[in-house]
């Protein structure tokens, strides 16, 4: 994606590639650009102040992507500091860790008392919630991957020891995780949606890698309940093809009870089987976009998934994506 090619201030690009929203200063006066951009900033990803030496000379292009349940952003801008204070108030859907990968200039980066330094390639994470300031003194180019709180912290014990810290883009996860990014940023012309889709997991598996290469030896893990969830799911991962499991067979196999799993499910604001279920749904829909699967009937694919009744399916398929599997079909072909 070429982010100096923007004309306009807000525009959806859906001609080729990848859909994503384009927002740039390009048609705002200078003199409203720094407000402007403040109100972007805080929509779309935490409540902060900005400054920037720049003055009339500021710009920003800014691309974003959904994701699945990530969000993909190239930036370019001018030089900026942006600070988010204890006292501001932060959306629901801001409830998330910021992975960063420079492309290019400098980044500065503080929270929870360290400072972090990055070099193009370079990447850190940092929690959208909490008290931070970021500071770059020239142009850069950057790529941000949001995260949501609850997905992160059960792949990683100990995350919220892990931010502010420089995973290094030279060498190690650091390196490979920083290549893919930086290479997938710069395909999303070319990539179709199941593709992009698809990239997301392996983009978040690469990351995971990434930071607990970094984490501190002496983190302190709350007893197991993220060990033991992920054990859970694992075996859900493992039979979601299977059509007969329920509640009592999940507990049985993993010699928990089912209100103790249900407790845990609860910390992310669902239930076992609605997990289940879910997750059934997110590879159909997979398999949907996936030109493997055209001229498949949508009936293989749900029974593929576990499902074994249509109507349940459809019902369900619409409230997660809020269309029906025919027109999704529809829209996506």
């Amino acid at each position: 994606m070429d982010i100096n090619t923007s004309s306009s201030s807000s525009k959806l690009l859906s001609n080729k590639g990848v859909a994503g929203l384009k927002l740039s200063t390009n048609d705002i006066p200078p003199r409203e650009r720094q407000e402007w951009l403040r109100e972007v900033i805080c929509r779309e990803y935490a409540h902060v102040a900005i400054t920037s030496p720049a003055k009339d000379a500021m710009f920003q292009n800014l691309v974003i992507y959904p994701w699945n349940n990530l969000q993909l952003s190239v930036i370019r801008s001018s030089a900026l500091t942006i600070e988010r204070l204890p006292q501001e108030p932060y959306l629901h859907s801001q409830d998330a860790y910021f992975a960063v990968i420079l492309v290019s200039g400098d980044y500065l980066m503080m929270q929870n008392g360290r400072e972090v330094f990055l070099q193009p390639g370079d990447m850190t994470i940092y929690d959208a919630t909490r008290p931070h300031r970021i500071q770059c003194p020239k142009d850069f180019t950057k790529l941000i991957i949001s995260i949501p709180r609850a997905r992160f912290r059960d792949r990683i014990a100990g995350i919220d020891n892990c931010t502010a810290l420089r995973i290094p883009g030279t060498v190690g996860a650091g390196l490979i995780a920083s290549n893919f990014l930086r290479s997938l940023a710069s395909q999303t012309d070319h990539l179709k949606a199941y593709e992009f889709s698809t990239l997301s997991d392996h983009a978040l598996d690469l990351l995971t890698l990434a930071v607990a290469s970094v984490r501190p030896v002496d983190y302190s893990l709350s007893r197991s309940r993220t060990i033991t969830i992920n054990r859970i799911k694992a075996f859900i991962e493992q039979r979601l093809a299977d059509s007969t499991i329920n509640s009592t067979m999940i507990a049985n196999c993993v010699g928990l009870s089912s209100r103790y799993i249900n407790d845990l499910f609860a910390d992310e604001g669902t239930s076992l089987m609605r997990y289940v279920w879910k997750r059934r749904l997110e590879n159909c829909r997979k398999d949907m976009l996936n030109p493997v699967h055209v001229g498949h009937r949508l009936s293989d694919i749900a029974f593929r998934w576990g499902f074994n009744d249509l109507s349940h399916f459809s019902r369900a398929f619409k409230q997660q994506f809020g269309c029906s599997p025919r027109e999704f079909r529809h829209v996506e072909a």
